[in-house]
């Protein structure tokens, strides 16, 4: 049985998450939390597998108490969930698809029922785990050096629900990087002909690159 807690400040989304979760075999939720503060009281008293973290909470940022999280809990896992993208071991992007939702949690419970199965840890545990070989996870697939997997994976998803084409910058602002970066993500996709690159013409005359799914 996958323990799974939720901290989200938004009921609405806690619930849509519970109700996703309640579908789910072996999978539990032993407790919501609203804030960070109530956060770290419910990891204290429930014995907790996954925790789905908003990045943005009331009193704190999640990105700032997931190192608290860390140290306190490190057997704990955490998908940070988030309207405008960014991830740990995964990533859940609002408004949160079903589909999604029950994937993510499926590789998280198989990753959990390995760990408490086997009593050694071996390399091809811990491959199978990070996703490192079996490429079952799409979001661990192997990529180039100074292009993260999570990232990649963000960036696909965003352009497929595209009906147009993305600057950089846009895309920088949904995957909370800077234009540079968002760049180099959509540049690789363009090298492996997943996206093609446009010049558009704008107001002011100067061309503008756009990107699109090919």
């Amino acid at each position: 049985m996958l323990k799974v807690a939720i901290a989200e400040d938004d009921f609405r989304i806690a619930q849509a998450q519970e109700q996703f979760l309640s579908r789910m075999k072996d999978v539990k939720v032993v407790g919501k939390a609203g804030n960070a503060k109530e956060t770290m009281d419910l990891l204290e008293k429930e014995t907790i597998d996954l925790l789905l973290l908003d990045i943005h909470m009331p009193d704190e940022l999640g990105a700032e108490l997931l190192p608290k999280i860390q140290v306190s809990f490190p057997n704990v896992e955490i998908i940070m969930s988030t309207a405008d993208g960014n991830g740990v071991c995964n990533y859940l992007l609002k408004p949160v698809k079903l589909e999604k939702f029950v994937d993510t949690m499926e590789y998280c419970k198989k990753n959990n029922q390995r760990l408490h199965r086997d009593s050694l840890v071996g390399q091809s545990l811990i491959d199978i785990y990070f996703g490192s070989t079996d490429g079952k996870n799409p979001s661990q697939k192997n990529s180039p050096s100074g292009v993260d997997p999570l990232t990649l994976q963000k960036v696909k998803e965003i352009i497929e629900d595209l009906k147009g084409g993305i600057t950089a910058g846009e895309m920088g602002k949904k995957i909370g990087a800077s234009r540079t970066t968002a760049r180099r993500y959509l540049e690789y996709l363009v090298s492996i002909n997943e996206c093609t690159l446009t010049y558009e013409y704008g107001i002011v005359g100067r061309p503008e690159h756009k990107y699109y799914r090919t």
